[in-house]
């Protein structure tokens, strides 16, 4: 099973976009859903999480300003609104099952001002 990120581009200081990261194929025994992102010589961070029952967490980087969802074919999202050129960096999804990790292959954000 491959993840795959899309939605990913180019947007204005302020603007919105939409990630979208689907499963090519069933994964079953998802404890999490999650969102991180890596900006060009920095870490990979965590940016949002689902669990499955809905509930959600943020990193207070994009707290009320991104919104992580999830559709019943287990494909992720990660609205952002009120964008900003610090939000510039590849995305990655990763889905933690209790039997393994899975990750994307992520999406470029490029925010300008």
């Amino acid at each position: 099973v491959q993840l795959q990120a899309s939605g990913g581009g180019l947007a204005q200081a302020g603007g919105s976009l939409r990630l979208s990261c689907a499963a090519s194929g069933s994964i079953i025994g998802i404890r999490s859903m999650h969102w991180y992102r890596q900006a060009p010589g920095n870490e990979r961070e965590w940016v949002a999480a689902i669990i499955p029952n809905g509930s959600t967490d943020y990193a207070d980087s994009v707290k009320g300003r991104f919104a992580i969802s999830r559709d019943r074919a287990k494909t992720v999202y990660l609205q952002m609104n009120s964008l900003e050129p610090r939000d510039t960096a590849v995305y990655y999804c990763k889905i933690d099952t209790v039997y393994k990790t899975y990750w994307g292959q992520g999406t470029q954000v490029t925010v300008s001002s």
